[in-house]
């Protein structure tokens, strides 16, 4: 039985030992009982969680706390949590048009009641901590959370009669019921990207309910588009319009996915419908086993497509430049490309790399592993062919081959004097190389097109007088992490590069800053670390450092927890799940290495700037 006035979070029946689907049957080992959210486990994929009906003479305050226990079931239609609601609210209310996220459950008072008691109101307070929108997208929003909810009597009984649209969750139960899913789309780089630039994929991050249906939510999710942050810089090979025509997906026995698509994917070109095939694969790949292959049909069941994994390579978010430009007639290159390593500048200011599987570092070939300028940090372009480096005083970038090759003149010379200098380089997967000034009188952001041409000034509106101390650039090239210093804070964001005109006229901007990690008072490093997952070290206010996953909608990785460590000046990650698994850090003049389940490692006392390449 509900009691009166207990806050969110009550009665529902959870049915463990088995996940129910469709019609089948309750075995005689399971048991269904009562129980407080609180009780839950979290991310227990064998319970399965249903609200419960409203009584008879319910009242009010135990018939919202009803619905709002109802709400966070695994109830696909909420078709329990509608049973609270008054006939013509429940044609009114969408569940589906936004998610508020809070500290904990809303807290449930009756704020008033009508003049001959008919009808009540009922406040819903709480500390907001995020938002996700109609199309899935999570952003971090903390302000104070109030809204009302009227009840009224309706054939005897009290039922909700208006309520604002969409849901109101404890961050517990959002991890409960939610979870990350990467979409992917088709970076849009105008002519700077010519030719690769029709197969880079991007990771759109976006929220979804755990045990409804994953697969086929994952791709109706898809076929939504881009979520608004990301839609200027992204594009789908999919049609407006299209829709799965099957009311369920699954992969079969062999973890191949077939997709029956309405009349608007008829007619599209095998490229095109590969393409198709692609975002479907790396979508759902995202949160089940490997998958096998991706057929895409006709909605009369004819085949347009079928893609294979080993295929599907030609269009990896982490694939390298050389590798993308080699798919040709539909056959992929089948050049190799070698093993990441992670690179650090050595205690002689000299270009050095390591792998897993090697205890100490070794010098690379070339004139910044032979010393012939001191570094003070590097980037590898993501071939591993080619190296920046900026010098000691932080004046000057120079680009040189990995291996052999001459220094030549530097590419770019700092305009701020000793006091500022550049920033760490970073390459993206197009060959392009980035860096920023920071010159008090005038920073800037630059780019070096294919990372020897001249230096573009790339514009970042909304500074609002901070200056960016620290930047990676993703392999996709449309977006960028920065740091941003104004005084004596440090903030991450993650900004969007939009490329306009055409060739001979491009120019590029970031648009649209947003806090990746607000609660971080000082951030102190960052890399890439996954196709929307960012390595972070920073501290909250008055906290110790903290070394942690963030993703890039803000939102707090699934990923493990790491091993505490301080005193991080900077981190490498690789950006791509094919990639070595290793996490590199400096950390008081020395590197640290992280390899699975050990702990941090010594490399050696003296060394900076760690990277991966890119």
């Amino acid at each position: 039985m509900r009691g009166a006035r207990r806050p969110a979070g009550i009665g529902a029946l959870v049915i463990g030992g088995v996940l129910l689907a469709g019609c089948a049957s309750m075995p005689d080992s399971s048991e269904v009982t009562s129980v407080d959210s609180s009780q839950r486990a979290d991310g227990d994929s064998q319970v399965r969680v249903y609200g419960v009906a409203p009584h008879k003479g319910e009242h009010p305050l135990d018939l919202v706390n009803g619905f709002l226990e109802a709400t966070t079931s695994d109830d696909p239609d909420y078709g329990t949590a509608r049973m609270y609601l008054a006939k013509g609210a429940t044609q009114k209310w969408d569940p589906s048009a936004s998610t508020t996220v809070l500290s904990a459950p809303p807290q449930v008072d009756l704020a008033r009641s009508g003049d001959h008691k008919q009808d009540f109101t009922i406040t819903l307070t709480g500390r907001q901590v995020a938002t996700v929108d109609a199309k899935h997208a999570y952003k971090p929003d903390e302000r104070k959370y109030q809204q009302e909810i009227h009840v009224a009597q309706e054939n005897g009984e009290w039922r909700i009669d208006a309520l604002p649209s969409g849901l109101v969750l404890g961050v517990a139960d959002f991890q409960r019921i939610y979870r990350s899913v990467n979409k992917y789309y088709f970076a849009e780089l105008g002519a700077s990207g010519a030719g690769q630039g029709r197969n880079v994929l991007v990771a759109d991050p976006v929220y979804l309910r755990k045990r409804i249906d994953p697969v086929t939510s994952t791709v109706n999710a898809l076929l939504d588009g881009p979520t608004t942050w990301l839609d200027p810089v992204a594009t789908t090979a999919f049609r407006e319009g299209t829709r799965v025509v099957d009311k369920r997906l699954a992969l079969d026995d062999s973890n191949a996915l077939k997709v029956r698509l309405n009349d608007r994917a008829a007619g599209t070109s095998q490229e095109q419908c590969l393409r198709m095939a692609a975002q479907v694969l790396y979508t759902v790949q995202d949160q089940s086993a490997k998958v096998s292959q991706v057929t895409l049909q006709r909605e009369n069941g004819s085949q347009m497509c079928v893609l294979q994994r080993d295929q599907a390579r030609w269009y990896a978010p982490d694939q390298k430049p050389e590798q993308r430009d080699g798919q040709k007639d539909g056959r992929a290159d089948q050049k190799e490309s070698r093993p990441d390593r992670q690179y650090f500048v050595d205690a002689q200011h000299r270009l050095v790399g390591l792998t897993d599987g090697e205890d100490g570092p070794r010098r690379v070939g070339g004139p910044f592993g032979e010393g012939a300028v001191q570094l003070r940090s590097v980037a590898v372009d993501r071939a591993q062919e080619r190296a920046a480096g900026v010098t000691a005083n932080g004046q000057a970038l120079y680009v040189a081959g990995l291996e052999s090759g001459a220094l030549g003149e530097p590419r770019l010379t700092a305009k701020g004097g000793t006091k500022a200098g550049l920033t760490a380089p970073s390459w993206d997967g197009l060959g392009d190389l980035w860096v920023a000034d920071q010159d008090p009188d005038k920073p800037r952001l630059l780019r070096l097109p294919g990372g020897t041409g001249a230096p573009e000034e790339i514009q970042v509106p909304r500074l609002d007088g901070a200056h960016i101390s620290g930047l990676r650039i993703a392999a996709d090239g449309v977006r960028i992490a920065l740091l941003v210093t104004k005084g004596d804070r440090t903030a991450l964001k993650l900004g969007r590069v939009e490329r306009h005109g055409g060739v001979g006229r491009m120019t590029l901007s970031v648009q649209e800053l947003r806090p990746i990690a607000p609660k971080l008072e000082q951030v102190d490093a960052v890399s890439w670390a996954g196709a929307s997952r960012l390595l972070v070290a920073g501290s909250e206010q008055g906290g110790l450092q903290q070394l942690q996953y963030i993703e890039t909608d803000g939102s707090l990785s699934n990923g493990s927890a790491l091993p505490g460590i301080t005193g991080v000046r900077g981190v490498a990650a690789a950006d791509g799940p094919a990639k070595a698994p290793a996490l590199v850090a400096e950390r008081d003049g020395g590197i640290v290495r992280l390899l699975p389940d050990t702990g941090w490692k010594l490399v050696t006392k003296e060394g900076s700037a760690p990277v991966y390449p890119g």
